[in-house]
């Protein structure tokens, strides 16, 4: 472990630099669709892989866009990252896209950053703070995946819904208070949520899996089928929900 970087400052460089390859990537213009995502996933992917091989050559790694390394099994410190969260989003010019990378220490993210390049911020665990105030009445959702748990949360809640791509995008908007929750059934693996749970709960949300359990990382099966990330106060409710919904269709 290097003396010069520490945990926070490497994990927000880490996002923030990552973001700027790949705009960099996207913005030259002669790349599109597919193409343009493959080679951002994969100049982000080595960019990433070189920095942590250098200041933390000790560390395990677990990332989308790399091979899985079982050695980090045996390992307390792990660095779970997606370069590029929202691929197709990324490379249609659409926004909500993110970087996620989070350092977790025996299960646990430690440090966190999501990076949300094309609005030109990064959160991070070390200073996030959830915005507070009037209910904003919406519930976020996936694009692809959008659960049949979640519609019915938001019926009984009186809110809306509203599909985005990245986890980490729709985590952030929660954060920022666009949002009041984001409820994922349908698959989803570590490397989506690590980082966004990492930067949440810093800023005190309520993150949980959907029968409210705790999210777990550097397992060996590295799938998370669901995920709950609200405002602490609905956490309560949005849970029974969620309960009552499993007891009647014995799914999410």
């Amino acid at each position: 472990m290097t003396a010069q970087i520490d945990d926070s400052i490497l994990t927000h460089r880490l996002a923030q630099g990552t973001g700027e390859i790949l705009k960099g990537v996207r913005n030259v213009g002669v790349l599109r669709g597919r193409s343009l995502g493959d080679a951002g996933d994969e100049l982000a992917q080595s960019w990433i892989s070189r920095v942590l091989e250098q200041h933390r050559p000790e560390d395990g790694v677990l990332s989308e866009e790399a091979a899985d390394n079982p050695d980090r099994l045996t390992k307390d410190r792990v660095w779970i990252i997606d370069p590029l969260d929202g691929t197709r989003e990324f490379a249609t010019g659409r926004q909500d896209w993110a970087v996620h990378i989070a350092l977790v220490e025996n299960g646990v993210p430690t440090h966190a950053a999501v990076g949300l390049p094309d609005l030109g911020v990064v959160f991070h665990s070390s200073d996030a703070r959830a915005v507070t105030g009037p209910y904003s009445k919406v519930i976020a959702i996936s694009h692809n995946r959008p659960p049949k748990v979640a519609m019915q949360c938001a019926e009984q809640l009186g809110f809306e819904t509203k599909a985005l791509g990245s986890a980490g995008a729709k985590a952030m908007h929660v954060l920022l208070g666009d949002y009041d929750a984001y409820i994922h059934a349908g698959g989803q693996y570590e490397w989506d949520s690590a980082a966004p749970v990492g930067v949440c709960k810093a800023a005190g949300l309520h993150c949980s899996r959907l029968d409210g359990s705790e999210l777990i990382y550097n397992k060996k099966d590295t799938y998370l089928p669901d995920i709950l990330i609200c405002r602490p106060e609905l956490a309560e409710e949005i849970l029974a929900m969620c309960a009552a919904f499993y007891a009647e269709n014995g799914t999410y």
